[in-house]
């Protein structure tokens, strides 16, 4: 269920993996994404099953519409209704014990937090989202609330790796034009793009130096849901909060 669990000076991450719900297929099992077509029930029954393994109450979990873009919303309270929830790919808090979700299934979920000044970020980075500059604004928003760089520790979750996200080469130099690091080449040869790379890259051109890339590859993982592989398929769920 939490394939990946870390704690540090009092900020928490957890990422999780797609067994341990009660999802048919083919969201099986813990899928956690509300717009994929599931069962609202099921999601609701798996959103809540995660949560209470990570030791969170399930209704101090904050969701986000990602849409693959930059926009950053500051919150300090979980959405009253569905309605509520704005369009953003990125979430910060100053509120200790409210958790920050991001759901992805290929994309690199971004979990970020200053443990001293108390803020959290959850971010969404697919390929647009690393090139709109969805992390160094949820850097901004962080460090415009008292966050400083040198002092947040940055996690990032299962994703799709390098070696297996063939792209057309004119979409790689378009990517690698904005952010080099991202340049990739699969492992049978082929253009390719590497996203986390190239959050990693972006994340330390901020100044943020506790970082940490989770090392499994969500298309090569039969243990995580991925998006590139099935098409029609769930969503694993990245959380951070603060004691």
């Amino acid at each position: 269920m939490i394939g990946q669990r870390e704690s540090v000076g009092g900020a928490h991450f957890g990422f999780t993996d797609r067994w341990g719900g009660v999802s048919a297929a083919p969201y099986e099992e813990l899928n956690l994404g509300g717009a994929v077509g599931d069962d609202p029930d099921a999601v609701r029954g798996n959103r809540d099953l995660a949560a209470k393994s990570l030791g969170v109450e399930p209704d101090r979990v904050v969701w986000m519409n990602q849409v693959h873009g930059a926009d950053v919303a500051v919150v300090d309270r979980p959405w009253g209704s569905s309605s509520e929830i704005p369009s953003v790919d990125a979430i910060v808090t100053v509120k200790r014990g409210l958790a920050l979700a991001v759901l992805t299934a290929d994309c690199v979920p971004v979990l970020l937090a200053d443990p001293v000044a108390g803020i959290a970020a959850a971010a969404h980075a697919g390929r647009p989202g690393m090139i709109a500059g969805v992390v160094p604004a949820a850097l901004r928003a962080m460090t415009e609330l008292g966050a400083e760089p040198s002092r947040i520790v940055a996690r990032t979750g299962p994703t799709v790796c390098g070696r297996c996200y063939e792209v057309p080469e004119a979409m790689r130099a378009e990517v690698s034009a904005v952010e080099p690091a991202a340049y990739a080449e699969t492992s049978w040869g082929t253009p390719a793009v590497d996203v986390s790379a190239g959050v990693h890259a972006q994340l330390e051109r901020l100044g943020v130096r506790d970082r940490a890339q989770s090392p499994v590859c969500t298309l090569e993982s039969n243990d995580h849901f991925s998006y590139r592989r099935d098409r029609t398929t769930g969503r694993l769920a990245g959380y951070v909060w603060l004691d």
